[in-house]
């Protein structure tokens, strides 16, 4: 399949149209709206079944197997924030707080950029590791806790507190759920899966576009912000996932990931977090300001990734495979 037919097979598959529809929804000053309720519910149950997903292939994985890839994933989940810490003070000229919330945001995980990525790789029927939404889980750990590190040591007077970033990712929905589904579906035998397929895995993909409707107003509303932040934060928030989702891919390849799973292992390293990171940042880098990382996550970083940075990256990857 050639890069044109790739990239327009992605933005007219039904997840993306729904999140510019939500967008466009802002732009039009519409009243639609989605509940509270129903964008809770919904992330409740789509981190629920990408674990239970993942567990269940987990069972049919060889365990050695995992060993590499863990290592790889805390080494690059560490590597990052510090490469970002030190391109945003360069480039955008933050101060350290701000600088370490975007280390933070940008080594994190995006975990419906990669349910996305999975959506993609299904749709072509790419195969990928059963253990890639551990490795997800794994990821978010060393990039909080590095951007914290780096804000404690750099920052005059800090009161930065290593212990509740920490806690607020080990205790925040994105890790509960994720292992919960993990570990559900790791025990769960043959009659417990049938029973519970109709529910959590069957519904997935019209979860996903409904959870990215509400995701396209979202980051609609944050579009006008980075506008006022300048050109600058505009290619920091595109080129930074573009060179770590790259980087990610040499290390998928290296570390011997099929395809798939090095295309996965990618966007995880490209995506920035809106979830786990902003609730960590919030309780640790009260002073760092969320305009500026906000706003590159959620409202450019996200939209590009989904409808750009995805296949852009598999395309990346027929390079090397």
């Amino acid at each position: 399949m050639d890069s044109v037919a790739l990239l327009a097979g992605n933005l007219l598959s039904p997840p993306i149209i729904a999140f510019f529809a939500g967008a466009f929804s802002i732009w039009a000053k519409s009243d639609l709206r989605v509940p509270e309720q129903l964008y809770q519910a919904l992330t409740i149950y789509l981190l629920l079944a990408i674990g239970f997903k993942g567990g269940i292939a987990l069972t049919q994985s060889n365990p050695t197997a995992l060993a590499l890839p863990l290592i790889a994933t805390l080494c690059v989940g560490a590597a990052v924030p510090v490469a970002v810490y030190a391109i945003s003070r360069r480039l955008l000229k933050t101060n350290v707080p701000d600088a370490a919330a975007l280390g933070a945001h940008y080594g994190s995980v995006s975990a419906v950029t990669f349910m996305a990525c999975l959506a993609f790789l299904d749709r072509y029927e790419v195969g990928y590791e059963a253990f890639m939404p551990a490795i997800m889980a794994v990821m978010e750990l060393p990039a909080i806790f590095t951007a914290m590190l780096l804000a404690k040591m750099l920052c005059k007077d800090s009161t930065v507190s290593l212990s509740n970033s920490l806690r607020e990712v080990l205790s925040g929905k994105t890790f509960v759920l994720l292992i919960c589904g993990l570990l559900a579906g790791l025990v769960a035998g043959e009659h417990s899966r049938a029973l519970i397929h109709p529910f959590l895995i069957a519904p997935f993909y019209g979860a996903l576009m409904l959870f990215l409707l509400e995701m396209g107003m979202v980051a609609a509303g944050q579009f006008g912000k980075a506008k006022a932040l300048g050109r600058r934060l505009v290619v920091f928030a595109i080129a930074v996932p573009i060179l770590l989702g790259i980087t990610g891919l040499l290390v998928g390849h290296g570390i011997g990931l099929s395809q798939g799973g090095a295309v996965a292992f990618a966007i995880l390293t490209g995506s920035a977090s809106y979830i786990a990171a902003p609730a960590a940042v919030r309780a640790a880098l009260p002073q760092a300001n969320p305009g500026i990382y906000v706003t590159a996550s959620l409202g450019i970083t996200f939209p590009f990734n989904l409808a750009i940075g995805i296949p852009l990256l598999y395309l990346a990857s027929n390079w090397l495979y």
